[in-house]
């Protein structure tokens, strides 16, 4: 496995990482070691600490909430920013206090998530997938 990227303007190293994994709490183990070794590879390595949270966290609620479907994983470097995302397949569900339950479920599973993206002054949330895709798209942002 071998992150795509190249150096930008200014000598800036990019990074583009992506990954299909099953829905399965060992997926995070894998997601993580993958984001290690593509920040490494790129020299990105004061990243490591906190995405290698961030992954874990991620990957590991997003595969309890979908056991056993596929989750998508894309790890980016951009502008001076580390950018990942997690999309699982757990369906939005239509009756609003069901879908408010399962909101709360996920948010308080990722509290480690908001406190390491606090610390390290980024942003995180999460949502519906636009359509026609479903599941729910979670995202973390680091700045440099």
């Amino acid at each position: 496995m071998r992150p795509k990227g190249h150096a930008g303007s200014g000598g800036e190293r990019r990074l583009a990482l992506s990954l299909t994994l099953p829905g399965d709490l060992r997926s995070a183990r894998i997601a993580r070691a993958a984001a290690v070794a593509a920040l490494e590879t790129r020299g990105l390595n004061p990243y490591v600490w906190p995405v290698t949270h961030a992954v874990t966290e991620l990957v590991a609620v997003a595969a309890g909430m979908s056991p056993g479907m596929e989750l998508y994983v894309s790890l980016r470097h951009r502008d001076d920013a580390v950018r990942l995302l997690v999309w699982d397949q757990h369906r939005h569900h239509a009756a609003p206090d069901l879908a408010a339950v399962c909101e709360t479920r996920r948010r308080r599973a990722l509290w480690l998530l908001a406190a390491i993206t606090d610390d390290w002054g980024g942003e995180w949330g999460m949502g519906e997938a636009p359509q026609p895709q479903w599941g729910t798209k979670s995202w973390v942002m680091l700045p440099r």
